[in-house]
């Protein structure tokens, strides 16, 4: 499967909520700890559905979004290059997270550096 931005199902901090099943505030650490990544859309955090998964925030994310922060990517960087097809992956980095390509899709983000 092949993500692209414009057919992402967005989630807002309420949808998370319920997602997640924790408070508006355990959402909003989890964002500032870096373990989901969101960007406004509208004046709205939103984050991709994609980040979840049973229930919880996809564990693999957080150390790829340190290491992308660490490269000099801002979140709007990092969200644009986890959603989008990446060459040397043959698909999105957050498909390729998902398959459980962890440490090939830092490999790529690490030679990334700005």
């Amino acid at each position: 499967m092949v993500t692209t931005e414009s057919d992402i199902h967005w989630l807002t901090v309420p949808d998370l909520v319920g997602a997640l099943g924790i408070s508006a505030g355990r959402v909003r650490r989890l964002l500032e700890d870096r373990a989901l990544l969101a960007v406004r859309m509208d004046g709205v955090l939103k984050v991709p559905a994609a980040f979840i998964r049973d229930g919880e925030a996809l564990v693999e994310l957080r150390g790829t979004l340190v290491v992308l922060a660490d490269n000099g990517f801002s979140d709007e960087e990092a969200m644009h290059w986890l959603l989008s097809e990446e060459s040397t992956l043959g698909v999105a980095p957050i498909d390729a997270l998902r398959a459980g390509r962890k440490a090939e899709v830092r490999r790529v983000a690490q030679s990334l550096a700005f």
